[in-house]
């Protein structure tokens, strides 16, 4: 059996809470390792929280200014030499993503030199593993759901959270990125998406009220679309069925805003719900501009609503941005609202960041036009690029 091998298995073999232990017995015997360590990134993905605080207590690490942080965001291993007496060892950051979903960093000190570069690749792969694993795991446990908090979660967002398909993902024909604010505190907004072999279905939703009952109405909402898309009923259909059953719970009183868009991968070809407030705008050979749609009334305002579906074309390249209210109407201490310029701003300035950072750096330009840190509403912002077959 190859050392790769055996790390795989022992990563499948071990019991959900001890992948790390699994990882840093086999990297120990079968790659010389000194130390190992998993981050995972918190929710608000600032810093890179540890899983383990033994046998020294370990600081959650910068995403944005350490080694660790620069291979989270370039996807990519980065290694760095260990000065001092220890200058033939290297510290070697390796990024553990899931199908471009990005939940941390597996730092692994070991020798320098030829062994380094000699399973460089190899110990990269078994951070994939490692993965693959934490994913699976946290079925049966919450030590990584845990690891990843740097403070806590509200009720309402523990739901929300819970609720989301992950916060990025990639395949041939795109790659997708998306994320809350306040990362802690959500209640309302959220976002979901499935492919198939030949669809991508995308709902972003923008649910009325505050905290848990804001919660639970968009847990119905999204619950009912997934219950209707599983069923193989087109978008109208599923707009329909979820709209019949928020407004059978709330008889109108609450009601939800949703953008809903079925992607054909093979012609670009979309069709689209737009039933509220969500925003699309797009970045197309260097130009923003707001995709607009027919209006139609948000789910569960009205008994038996009746949804029509419309269509447009993605064409590879294309980067298509998705906001709620609370991006494009936050205000300034001025009271000047953020709006469709200061957005397409942003989208310009982040053209050059991959899907996965574009909703983290347009956040971080909307809390510098809010001028305070805690926002008065929920902010997402989805960001899909467009490839195409």
């Amino acid at each position: 059996m190859n050392r790769f091998v055996a790390a795989e298995r022992a990563l499948r073999t071990a019991a959900p809470h001890q992948l790390l232990d699994a990882v840093r017995r086999v990297l120990t015997d079968q790659y010389a390792a000194d130390s190992v360590e998993l981050f995972l990134a918190d929710y608000g993905l600032t810093v890179l929280q540890p899983v383990s605080v033994l046998p020294h207590t370990l600081q959650p690490v910068s995403v944005h200014n350490s080694p660790a942080g620069r291979a989270f965001g370039a996807q990519e291993a980065f290694v760095e030499a260990l000065a001092g007496d220890r200058v033939d060892k290297v510290r070697a950051h390796l990024p553990v993503t899931v199908r471009g979903d990005r939940l941390g960093v597996l730092t692994v000190v070991l020798p320098g030199g030829e062994h380094a570069d000699g399973c460089l690749g190899e110990l990269a792969e078994i951070a994939q593993v490692l993965g693959h694993e934490v994913v699976v795991a946290e079925r049966d446990t919450d030590l990584y759901l845990q690891a990843r908090r740097r403070d806590r979660l509200t009720l309402a967002a523990e739901m929300q959270w819970q609720l989301l398909p992950g916060r990025s993902c990639a395949r041939p024909e795109y790659e997708l990125g998306a994320q809350l604010e306040p990362a802690y505190a959500i209640f309302g907004d959220n976002f979901d998406w499935s492919a198939t072999a030949d669809r991508l279905s995308l709902y972003v939703t923008n649910g009325m009220g505050e905290g848990i009952e804001a919660s639970l109405l968009t847990n119905l909402a999204i619950n009912a679309l997934r219950n209707a898309r599983r069923a193989g009923l087109p978008l109208a259909d599923q707009a329909a069925l979820a709209d019949q059953a928020v407004y059978a719970h709330y008889r109108g009183r609450c009601y939800l805003s949703v953008l809903m868009l079925d992607f054909d991968l093979a012609t670009g070809r979309v069709r689209a719900v737009d039933a509220g407030s969500p925003r699309l705008l797009r970045l197309r050979r260097g130009v923003v501009e707001r995709v607009d749609f027919d209006a139609q009334l948000p789910l569960g305002m009205f008994e038996e609503t009746d949804y029509v579906a419309q269509e447009f074309g993605a064409e590879p390249g294309d980067r298509l941005v998705f906001v709620s209210d609370g991006v494009y109407g936050v205000a300034s201490p001025g009271g000047e609202a953020y709006g469709d310029i200061a957005l397409a701003r942003a989208i310009q300035s982040t053209r050059l960041l991959p899907a996965a950072d574009v909703p983290r750096a347009v956040l971080r330009e909307l809390s510098g036009h809010r001028g305070r840190p805690v926002a008065d509403d929920d902010a997402l912002v989805v960001c899909l690029d467009w490839r195409g077959r």
